[in-house]
């Protein structure tokens, strides 16, 4: 790989779609050259803000010469086949999860893209987080001792749209698949899954037959602990935090808000700012960081991580979740 911009093509223009965009046009060392979606409209809207050329039919991406990978920020069901389709091409490939919400599709896929030696890198952006990077780091040096305990807070402020929610595969594969990683990033084998879920404040979301909360427990190999709280709304903002508790010491990551000020007066103290709305605010930086280690194995051909077979395995976790969230048994996990 030269030392030339790298030239890449993006899936879908979307909410997503545009957080990819916005990074790329962000990066002095990337060029984003067509966004593909089919509702042109909003790949025309898209790339009159960030560059490239927008296109409705996915083949124009494919025919591109000199292309080094893609992103596919496309919904859900198209993400096997333009998966697939650019490992074919030599094609280094940016994937938002879930590859799939059938683990025998994921599985299928697996197999038929690892005939084609591109970097395949799973858009699980928070392990690129500063913070739970951070404490990510400070765990495996050691700094807290074994690690005994995890506990993942992950509330929305608000529940996507119902159309969102009825094609999303349920809380635990759209909403936990996130923290499933972010489980496994600390504690790669997890052999055990009891989940709860319930509906407290949406009839939307019980009509469709899915949860609008969750709790999710985990047992590692070697005795761990992770629990991972979930909720479709939080009155108080986009509610992310994570705290590691080791045999020596505990590390804590907490919300994030706009700025550090804090206000004490005669209503309270250590009174701060809204913390960061969503998402798209709240992950900015990891999704910077995300696209760099991409771009770093396009380059080099080191291994992508999070990689296909993380992708694998947040979704068994996922599914094992749900089983036991409907049958009220723990399930026991082995990775594919």
């Amino acid at each position: 790989m030269s030392n030339d911009k790298l030239r890449l093509a993006l899936f879908g223009s979307g909410r997503i779609g545009q957080v990819h965009a916005r990074s790329i046009a962000e990066n002095p060392d990337i060029e984003l050259v067509m966004i593909a979606d089919p509702f042109i409209d909003g790949a025309q809207a898209l790339a009159a803000k960030v560059g490239g050329r927008a296109v409705a039919d996915p083949e124009e991406v494919f025919g591109e010469p000199d292309l080094d990978g893609v992103i596919v920020a496309s919904p859900t069901p198209t993400h096997v086949d333009l998966m697939s389709r650019a490992a074919a091409h030599g094609l280094a490939v940016l994937c938002e999860k879930p590859i799939d919400l059938d683990i025998d599709t994921v599985l299928a896929c697996r197999e038929q893209i690892a005939a084609h030696s591109v970097p395949i890198m799973l858009g699980f952006n928070r392990r690129f987080d500063p913070s739970f990077a951070s404490v990510r780091r400070q765990v495996a040096d050691g700094e807290i001792g074994a690690l005994e305990q995890l506990i993942i807070t992950s509330r929305d402020p608000a529940p996507a749209p119902r159309d969102y929610i009825a094609a999303s595969g349920g809380i635990f594969r759209d909403m936990t698949i996130h923290d499933l990683d972010i489980a496994r990033f600390f504690v790669p084998d997890i052999i055990e899954v009891t989940a709860v879920g319930a509906n407290v404040f949406s009839d939307d979301i019980r009509e469709l037959d899915d949860f609008d909360s969750a709790t999710v427990t985990l047992r590692g190999r070697d005795g761990q602990i992770v629990t991972i709280t979930n909720s479709r709304h939080c009155a108080f903002g986009y509610d992310q935090r994570l705290e590691a508790f080791g045999a020596t010491g505990m590390l804590s990551a907490g919300n994030v808000t706009a700025t550090t000020v804090r206000r004490y007066d005669a209503a309270g103290t250590e009174q701060s700012g809204p913390f960061l709305p969503f998402f798209l605010e709240r992950y900015a930086a990891a999704y910077r960081a995300e696209l760099d280690a991409f771009a770093r194995a396009i380059r080099t051909g080191e291994p992508c991580s999070p990689g296909f077979d993380d992708g694998v395995a947040a979704l068994i976790l996922a599914d094992a979740a749900a089983e036991s969230a409907t049958t009220g048994k723990t399930v026991g996990v082995a990775q594919a």
